[in-house]
Parts: structure tokens; C-alpha cells; sequence
């Protein structure tokens, strides 16, 4: 489950994207890239401590692109080269956002859910009445099988970052796709689906 809260996010989340797309190798685009949101989702931390959210975005009528972040009260160790940036949350106070491909949070939940047919969380919203639950504007679903034993991810022994960014640890091969459309529907992936389209390739892993 996902708990989200009516907040006042400075700066916004899609203005933290905006002054970092343009730092990515595999960006292609606009120096301001004034980017749109398309479609969102988000992960289930078991923790309960780190935000973890799928985003796709677009500028202009270029491509969709696929920037997975996630949200920590305090800064991940080891995690300069991923930080996006901070902001301000009215009701969590400062969060550290990071391009998930370097949050080890993130990558258990990938694979978690490639390998055993997963899909997104349940979103509630926190109001003064309680939870209200919200369907997510996007659904994602792994090709695994339920039941799946899942290894430990582990610390990043190597990353690539580039379109597709690339990270191995100890356990697994994770390949995360940035550009959206070209990629194929081999081997274990994970889709996603929105606005009534074709599942589309997000993210696949390999067991090592």
C-alpha cells in the first residue's frame, strides 16, 4: 500500500525533472524541457520509509520518457551521483529525491515484481476522514511467476547510465528503459499501461 498525502511539494516534483533531464546522456530534447506528466504509479516499500514512484513524462510531442524516483527523509549513503534534487513537502517536511536506479529500495521492488508477476500499489490518500483509496493513473504488471523466490538485490557493483540504464549487483542484472516505445517484450520485463494503450515495455531483469 501507498500512502500519499494532500501536500504542497516546493519545488514540484515535474520541476525537479525539468533541471535534471538535461544532465542525462540519454536525454534528447529542449535545454528547458518544460515536461508534462503522462502517467504515474507506485511501488510498495515493505519498510514503509522511502516513496517509490514510476513517472512518465513528455515534452512537447516528443517521446515518452521513464524517470522512476524515489523520496527519502534523509539522504541516501552513497547516493550523490542519483540525487535529483531536494524539495519541500508540507506535511513530511524535506525529502531527497533520487533517480531511483540508484536507490537499493527500488531495485528490490523491480524485482521483485518482474520476477514474480507483480504490478503497482494500492494508492490511498490521507484526508482529515481517513484513507480514501485512488486508482493509479498508469498499471504495471512483471512476466514472472507468483511464488518466485526473490534474492536480496544487494549494493550496485556497476550502473550504466544511458538509455537503457544498466545496474548489476551481486544477484541480479536490472535494464531500465528511458526512451519509451523501441524496447522488445523479451525475457522477464515489466510493462506498463496507460491511458487504454498497449503494454509497453518498462524495465527487465536477469538472474545472475
Amino acid at each position: 500500500m501507498a500512502l500519499l498525502y494532500r501536500a504542497e511539494i516546493q519545488p514540484t516534483k515535474l520541476e525537479l525533472i525539468d533541471s535534471w533531464l538535461p544532465t542525462r546522456s540519454w536525454y534528447q530534447g529542449p535545454a528547458e524541457p518544460g515536461v508534462r506528466r503522462v502517467a504515474a504509479c507506485r511501488f510498495d516499500d515493505p519498510d514503509g520509509e522511502v516513496g517509490v514512484e514510476t513517472i512518465l513524462v513528455q515534452s512537447g510531442d516528443g517521446p515518452v520518457l521513464h524517470v522512476p524516483l524515489t523520496y527519502r527523509g534523509a539522504p541516501l549513503a552513497g547516493g550523490e551521483p542519483w540525487l535529483v534534487g531536494t524539495t519541500e513537502h508540507s506535511v513530511l517536511g524535506k525529502r531527497w529525491v533520487y533517480d531511483a536506479t540508484g536507490d537499493p529500495v527500488y531495485l528490490q521492488a523491480l524485482a521483485t515484481a518482474i520476477l514474480t508477476g507483480g504490478g503497482e500499489a494500492e494508492e490511498f490518500v490521507d484526508t482529515d476522514g481517513g484513507q480514501e483509496k485512488r486508482a493509479p493513473a498508469m498499471s504495471l504488471r512483471g512476466s514472472g511467476t507468483p511464488g518466485t523466490a526473490v534474492p536480496v538485490v544487494g549494493p550496485i557493483q556497476q550502473t550504466t547510465d544511458g538509455d537503457p540504464t544498466r545496474i548489476v549487483t551481486g544477484t541480479v542484472e536490472l535494464t531500465v528503459h528511458r526512451v519509451l516505445g523501441a524496447a522488445d517484450g523479451s525475457g522477464l520485463v515489466l510493462t506498463g499501461t496507460w491511458d487504454g494503450g498497449s503494454p509497453t515495455v518498462l524495465a527487465t531483469t536477469t538472474l545472475r
